[in-house]
This record gives C-alpha cells, structure tokens and sequence, in this order.
C-alpha cells in the first residue's frame, strides 16, 4: 500500500473499493488490509485510506445467495471496521454507459420486459454462442459495476486481490481473447481506461502461498473462504469447456512445479504500455479504448497501417472491439 502512495495526512482518510470474492486470495488481502488498517490506527489514531467491501453476486438461484448472504456476514462479524454492500450481477444490466444495442440482440418483447433482473441476464448470457462467450460476457459485466460502484461512492481506485498466478492467467486468457491490447490495464497497477486506478497488492504472490496463508492467520480465514474445484480433470474437448478453465489448469500445474514461470508472465506483460497517439473511440461493451477503423471482427484484418483500416459508417450505432465481437458472434 505504500507503494501506492497512499499514506496518512490531515485530510480525510482516501476511499478504496475492494471486491471480495470468497475465495482465499481475496479473504487473504482483506486480513492483510484490516491488519494494516489497525497498526496505523494504534500509531495513529486514524487511517490513510478507508475500504468499501463490495461482493458481486453471480449466483442466480436463491438458495445460493442466500448461503452468500450469510457467508458475508460472517465477513462483517470478523473484518467490522470496514463498509460492506452486496449486488447482483443483474444490476449491470441497468447501467446506461453500455451500448446494448452494439451487442447485436434483438429488442426485447413486452413480455421479456416484465421478467426479473436474473431471468433478463440469463437470457442474455444464454443468447451467446459459446460457453467461452458467456463466461467472457459476465466477466466484462462485473468488470463493469464495479466501476460504477467505485464511482458511485466516490472510490478513488480498486484493490483486487488477484495473485501473480490469477494475472498469469489472465494474460493469456485475455489474449486468446483477442483482447491482449488491455493488458496494460488488466495486469499493472495505475490507472484503468475507466476512469479509476485498477491495483493488485498481491500481485508478487502465488495463489498456492495465499491458499497456506489463509490457514496459518490467528483466527484462520478457511471456514470464510469457497474453495474452487481442482481444475485438473477439464476435458479440453468439452463444449462447456472455457479458456478460462483452460489457463486456470494450465497454471495450477506449472505454479506447483515451475513458479518463475508464472512470475516470468507477469513481469513480461506489465512492461507493456498503453497505446497512446491514435484516435480511439470507447468499446460499447468493455468500455475499452478502441483505435479508429479497428472495431469488430473484421475491422483490424491484420494491417497495421491506420490509413488503410475501414472507416466507422456514419449509420453504425456502436462500437465493439475485437475481443468483444469475437465473444458476441463466436
């Protein structure tokens, strides 16, 4: 956090949001964090930053936000000092920033109109042609409101709690994508293309220290943490079988053996540099920084020189970037 600049001052404490998974990388950051919040009080009497916990619901049955629900009181009763809210995933489909109409989906009929927030969003995740797709889609959502959230409440950055072996992954992932040119903000701590910094404390440690270190803190942190299912038995023949489960067994097995390789990726892909000096037009669905004539599938078709890339119609009602029309079309 240091390394962020954020330290005490005579001004009111800075607001972080923190998006709290379960899972044991962000149970762990949250411990660390709250630990770090105590010690600058005890020297103190009060904090350099301030952090609202924030839990994005991705379950669409009840039965399973209500286990949820109860697991982040659990988070309240151990971590208190902090402010904690809880959506679903469907409020991203409120949010006005998105172009809906980019995506390509016909208008929804009076009787779709009337249905639930989560019968709208399976019905939109549904309607991609591939389980690649509709992972991609309700990850690109998420990412989404938790901008909007961050900004909402006046939160001046994010602190994920991706570990180097969950940035390794998502380097690759977000390349066979055809979205490797956001890596600079997916992976690197500083400013997002969103208007609010991205920052990965955790950056430097493997997923496999964080899972020892969750059952080694005084109380443990294992009975608030959701521990996914080994990855190891994913059939890469499957049709229910993403990318993401693909590099997430990919790294789960070099972590164990050949860690250097997972901290080589990281470091490799946080030397890259945002594209800078081009004219870029923001993506309808990902909100990231498209450069003009290269939207869509077929925009960018390998040249490099902007001269000769496709101009954007003047009757076009949007702008998707590779990777999202890649998710959209297949």
């Amino acid at each position: 956090m240091e390394t962020y600049r954020i330290r005490g001052s005579t001004v009111a404490p800075r607001k972080l949001l923190f998006p709290l998974s379960f899972g044991p990388s962000s149970a762990a950051l949250l411990h660390i964090l709250d630990q770090h919040l105590q010690g600058q009080f005890d020297r103190m009497n009060r904090a350099a930053y301030e952090i609202y916990v924030v839990h994005i619901d991705l379950y669409l049955e009840i039965a399973d936000r209500e286990d949820s629900a109860k697991l982040l009181e659990k988070y309240k009763a151990r971590f208190p000092r902090h402010t904690y809210s809880s959506f679903g995933l469907e409020d991203a489909l409120l949010l006005d920033n998105i172009d809906w109409k980019a995506l390509g989906l016909p208008l929804p009929t009076e009787q779709e109109a009337q249905k639930t927030g989560t019968e709208r969003l399976q019905a939109l995740v549904g309607a991609m042609p591939s389980a690649t797709s509709r992972k991609d889609i309700a990850t690109t959502l998420l990412t989404r409101l938790l901008v909007d959230v961050a900004k909402r409440n006046g939160c001046e950055s994010i602190l994920f709690g991706d570990s180097t072996t969950r940035l390794a992954e998502k380097t690759l992932t977000e390349t066979a994508k055809g979205r490797g040119f956001s890596l600079p903000w997916q992976v690197s701590d500083g400013m997002s293309s969103h208007g609010v910094g991205f920052n990965y404390p955790l950056r430097d440690l493997l997923k496999k220290e964080l899972v020892t270190f969750s059952s080694l803190t005084t109380p443990q942190l294992t009975d608030l943490i959701i521990y996914q299912n080994a990855s190891s038995h994913i059939s890469a023949s499957s049709k229910l079988t993403t990318i993401d489960d693909l590099m997430v067994q990919y790294f789960e097995s070099v972590e164990e053996n050949y860690p250097s390789i997972v901290a080589n990726v990281v470091r490799t892909s946080s030397k890259l540099k945002p594209m800078s000096g081009d004219a870029t037009t923001a993506c309808g669905l990902c909100e990231l920084p498209v450069s003009e004539g290269t939207a869509g599938i077929f925009g960018w078709g390998g040249d490099q020189n902007s001269d000769s890339r496709p101009a954007k119609l003047d009757d076009d009602h949007g702008v998707l970037c590779y990777g999202c029309s890649r998710s959209i079309n297949g």
